[in-house]
Formats: structure tokens, sequence, C-alpha cells
């Protein structure tokens, strides 16, 4: 590519201008995409500048509109350009790049409001107390080798033992997130395919569109991923399956052991089942109501399953523990030695005190009977005033609204934030319309993270239900 020396001001730029910045030699979408990602990284193309309409830049060089049309997208979903409707494209300002897209959609504003229930975030008066594993922390911080195992042999133990299925080994990395991205990072390649949840979590998304690779969305119900839709997913040979096996956000819904059969049955008679890796998201394990489930019982050799303590025991401790095959599982503990390395040893040794101690035990065995009341109560409210919601297991619960924009903005007037539910869709209405199944039925969604109502439940289920109008039952 030849850059000139023109330079574009925070103005429209029309098709002959950049062309005139910039040879587009390779006009299939990732080549325009690179060269606008180019400019725009040199300075070439500056922030809030206009860009020129998909059929200008066609036309001006060759191409079908579709062409450029998926060169946008994907310069959109990596977070350098955003569109504005009708108003067109434009250079996205830098400032706001510290959050992938989803994960900017996601992001609640900083604003004070009498009632946050959008942030995902389990109650902090529900976390085991710190204070006594603190105190039983070595004063001094050392390792005897940088070489050393990952793990410390206490929490291997007991990690080992409460793990739901035989795995070959077990790492401990810095947050389920953490452990998702190594991991997609040894299976996932550039135009891959990953099978994911539809509704699923945003920074999953963003993941997949950072390593290039396309999601394959697949509906639920109350009791996660529908076989016959994954039976379809399998169909377009995607490399990865990206579960939540419980309490899946946003839904709520949990995997029975019947379903993980069914789900492991449908992989291994797939035509290329043997080459699927499953990566499970296990991030509210210890207060989900619901037992453990893996598909690993059924596919042990190609499940990777990942248990979280964030939800259960801090969201700041930042550790995650990571199982399944040991070829696997070696080749991220290799790549991570490369970088932190390991997660750090006392953060490890005071995981170890709140897995065992038997005040730290009760304190999450209350956490678990908290948010069970809580999303009962909340549920039964909404289900009361006509709101067609769907039991739900851990923190968070998803609720049909007629429109995401003016529920949000009623909800606001009445004190009370939730999430957007447009971050967690996986799919385009042609992309899912192709799924075999309605893009959005019943409306719109807003997420509730019900695990911080304490109190107020009667009041919040009115703006709810008010928000929600006359939604038709659809699931999700």
């Amino acid at each position: 590519m030849v850059v000139s020396s023109i330079h574009v001001s925070a103005t429209r730029v029309d098709a002959p201008a950049l062309t005139a910045l910039a040879e587009f030699g390779d006009t299939t979408p990732r080549g325009i995409a690179g060269v606008i990602a180019r400019l725009v990284n040199a300075g070439e193309l500056e922030a809030g500048s206009r860009l020129p309409t998909v059929r200008e830049l066609a036309g001006a060089i060759g191409v079908s509109p579709a062409t450029v049309s998926q060169a946008w997208q994907a310069l959109s979903r990596a977070g350098l350009i955003e569109s504005r409707g009708r108003a067109g494209s434009f250079v996205r300002d830098a400032a706001s790049a510290r959050l992938a897209p989803r994960m900017r959609g996601m992001a609640a504003p900083n604003d004070p409001v009498r009632l946050d229930l959008s942030r995902g975030t389990p109650d902090p008066l529900l976390l085991p107390a710190l204070g006594p594993a603190l105190s039983r922390v070595s004063a001094r911080a050392e390792t005897g080798s940088y070489q050393a195992e990952p793990v410390i042999p206490g929490l291997a133990a007991v990690l080992a033992d409460s793990w739901p299925s035989s795995a070959e080994s077990i790492m401990v990395v810095d947050g389920a997130l953490d452990a998702i991205t190594r991991t997609l990072d040894q299976v996932v390649r550039f135009g891959d395919r990953v099978v994911v949840e539809h509704p699923g979590f945003p920074p999953f998304l963003d993941l997949l569109d950072a390593l290039g690779a396309e999601a394959v969305p697949v509906r639920l119900d109350e009791h996660g991923m529908r076989p016959d839709a994954l039976a379809a997913a399998l169909a377009r040979r995607p490399v990865a399956v990206l579960l939540q096996p419980r309490a899946q956000n946003p839904t709520g819904a949990s995997m029975t052991v019947e379903r993980a059969a069914e789900l492991a049955r449908v992989i291994r008679s797939s035509d290329d089942g043997d080459d699927v890796v499953v990566i499970e998201d296990d991030h509210s394990g210890l207060i989900s109501t619901e037992g453990d489930v893996t598909l690993g019982t059924w596919l042990p050799d190609r499940v990777v399953h990942v248990r979280s303590f964030s939800k259960s025991h801090g969201p700041d401790l930042r550790i995650a523990a990571l199982g399944g095959p040991r070829q696997l599982i070696d080749r991220v503990v290799a790549r991570r030695m490369l970088g932190p390395g390991w997660t750090s040893r006392m953060l490890q040794t005071i995981l170890v005190d709140l897995l065992t101690d038997g005040a730290s035990i009760d304190a999450v065995a209350e956490a678990r009977r908290q948010y069970y009341t809580r999303q009962r109560a909340l549920g039964d409210a909404l289900r009361a005033r006509g709101v067609p919601v769907a039991p739900a297991d851990g923190i968070n619960l998803w609720v049909p609204v007629l429109s995401e924009r003016s529920a949000l903005v009623q909800l606001a007037a009445a004190g009370i934030r939730v999430a957007a539910g447009s971050p967690f869709l996986a799919a385009s209405d042609s992309a899912d319309a192709a799924n075999g199944a309605r893009s959005r039925p019943g409306g719109d969604f807003v997420r509730v993270t019900v695990g911080v109502l304490r109190q107020g439940t009667e009041e919040v289920a009115d703006a709810l239900a008010t928000a929600a109008q006359h939604v038709a039952a659809g699931g999700y």
C-alpha cells in the first residue's frame, strides 16, 4: 500500500479523496478493511471523519457494494469505525477504544442512579470476608523458581477433588475471560467458525471478532443450547463450541445432565465432531442452585472446563481454574509462561483458604440461598404481572420488553438502570433466520442483575412490567 502525504481533516471523505490516500490493491473485504485500518492507525483518517458510502467506494474501486459492506462490518467490529444510521459511517474516536465494541455496549454510565441492576456483578455484602484469609497469608511474597508448577499443591488438590469430571490437567489463570481468551488463542485461527449461544456473553463475541473468527449463533431454551440448533450449527464445520453450562449470562439458563448428554451425543455424531473443542464457562458454579454438569463426562478428550470464583468469592480475586486434555492445557501453560507466567501464589493461597474455611463455605452457601430467593421473588412477581420470564439461575434475569430503548428510558425515569439486551445478541436477522429462528421473539430484551436486589422487589416488578408492556411469550 502506498500512502500519500494528503491529510484529511475531521470532515466528509469522498471516494476520490480516499482512493487518493491509498491504493486498494487487494479488493477483498479483508484487503479493503486493512487499507482503512492502516489509514486510521497512521492518523491519515482522523477521528470523526465521515467515510464515503458503501456504493460510492464500491464504484470507485470496482467491486460490489456487498464487498465494501463486509469490510465496513469488519472495521466496525474491530472498533475502528461506527455507523450512525442514515448519517453514515465515521472513524471512531480513539478515546473510546478502551473497551471492545460490545463491552462498550454493556458499560454502565458513571452518573448516579437510585438502583443499578445493570452490572452483572455479585452483591458485595454476600461475598465471604477476606480478613481471616488475609491474616493467614505469609508476610513474604516469594516463589522458588520462575519455572515452578503454576498451581500451588493445596489449590491443585482442592480443584481436583471438586472438578465435575476427570481432567488430565488443571491450571489457574486470571479470571474466566482470561481462561477463555487463552484457550481460543490455541484453537481458533482467522476465518474459523465458533458456535456461540444466542443470546450470549458480549465479550465472547468481541473476542471472536478480534481473532477474525465467525460466530455461529445457536438458540437457547430453559436448559441452554437446543440440541437441534446445535446440530444445524455443526454442519457449518466450526472448530469450537463456546457455552455456559450454568446460570447462563444473560438468561440464567442451566443445563441438566440429560441436556448435557444430548449435546455431547450431537457433537459426537456430527461429521467433524472429533475436531471440535468444547469450551465451558462455569462462571457462577458455587452460587448456582443447579448441580455440576459438563460435557466432559462424555467427551473428556475435547472439553475444556473453566470454573471462575468471581461471582462466589469476589471479582477482584481474578482467579479461575482451567481443566481439560493435557495436550491442550499444556499449550496454554507454555504460552502463558512467556507472559505473566502464573497467577499470584498469594492469591492462590487466599483462595484455598476461602474454599476450605468453614465460615467462608457457610457464607457462599448463604449467598446461593439469597440469590435463589431474589430470583424467584422477582420472577414470580413479573409472571404475576403478565411478563413471560423463564425461571433463572444465578444473578441475572433476561426480561422481554416491547422496545429496548423505550424500556431503558422508562426505567431510568424511575431511577432504575438495567443492561440493554442488544449487546448480548449474537445473530443478525439474516443469520438467525438461516438458523431457523426468529431474530428477537416477543420484541426486545433487557438484562436485570437480580442478585443485587435486596429489597423493593414489587416496585421493580411494577417498573419492569410497565416497560415490558404487552409482550407475548416467545422464549429466549
